[in-house]
């Protein structure tokens, strides 16, 4: 909802990354643009107010969490649009990435607010530079829905994605999306990031299989970057074999003469996905 307000002058809403372990992973902006702003909203002010006080920092707080980010955020954006800059910080990190932060900006961009970000880590891909697994392309799937039915739906959408996979994930949930990944996607490789920067930073690379038998033996700690191998071209060919396995000759053929194909193009294209003669598939039509 857009905030009317007759001042001229507004603020900035600055987007200001903080180390998600090692404290020296703040960059000299980052401090710099803490001290000046008028106040820091944040995730979690306890959290926070150590991060402050560590680097003697002496800022006004406020909270802005997904429990109360319709109410605190159109305080905030208010306060911006009476003159005041404000850092966005998020638990660990950078603000907008699977937090409430992306409701801010844009509310902040509705209202003519100029966005600017102060970059830093991301722990999705701190997880996976260090994974081994392939990094030129990626997908971000954040934390899947806590809902059984939902989050095995949402999986299901994933069986054909090549690219990377990176999920978070809280140690209470973490043997059931292990599961679930290893039932809806097959036994992958996954790289399972935890401590990302601290001192017991830990990266277990295995498979789902030895991963669920891991976690069902001991109890997992921490939060935890997934990071799991995409489809292989021959796991792709198979989902097509079963697709068309479950499709008839004569179904298919005239799925393509729906698609504007003559009979002969359609028994042609349909040969060639089942791996089979065109004879056999005009065989089969008699």
């Amino acid at each position: 909802m857009e905030i009317k307000t007759d001042s001229a002058e507004k603020g900035m809403l600055y987007l200001v990354s903080t180390p998600i372990g090692n404290l020296e992973d703040i960059t000299l902006r980052a401090l710099r643009i803490l001290k000046e702003v008028d106040l820091v909203a944040a995730e979690d002010t306890r959290q926070t107010l150590k991060l402050l006080n560590h680097f003697e920092i002496k800022k006004p707080l406020v909270s802005y969490y997904e429990h109360n980010k319709i109410e605190k955020g159109n305080q905030l954006i208010r306060q911006m649009l009476e003159g005041k800059n404000i850092a966005l910080v998020s638990d660990a990190g950078t603000p907008g990435i699977s937090d409430p932060g992306e409701d801010l900006v844009r509310l902040a961009i509705e209202n003519g607010i100029e966005v600017t970000a102060v970059p830093g880590p991301v722990a999705a891909v701190t997880g996976l530079i260090t994974s081994g697994l392939p990094t030129g392309r990626f997908v971000f799937e954040g934390f899947l829905p806590m809902n059984k039915r939902v989050r095995k739906e949402h999986l299901k959408n994933l069986v054909g994605e090549t690219r990377t996979i990176i999920f978070y994930e809280a140690p209470h949930k973490l043997i059931y999306t292990l599961k679930d990944l290893y039932e809806v996607l097959g036994n992958r490789r996954i790289v399972l990031a935890r401590e990302l920067t601290k001192r017991f930073e830990e990266k277990l690379r295995m498979t789902l299989e030895e991963a669920i038998r891991k976690y069902e033996e001991e109890s997992p700690k921490g939060e935890f970057v997934l990071i799991l191998e995409g489809a292989s071209e021959e796991e792709l060919k198979q989902q097509q074999r079963n697709k068309w396995e479950d499709m008839g000759i004569a179904e298919h053929v005239e799925m393509y003469m729906e698609q504007g194909m003559s009979k002969k193009e359609a028994m042609k294209k349909a040969a060639e996905d089942r791996g089979i003669s065109k004879r056999d598939i005009y065989n089969s039509l008699l």
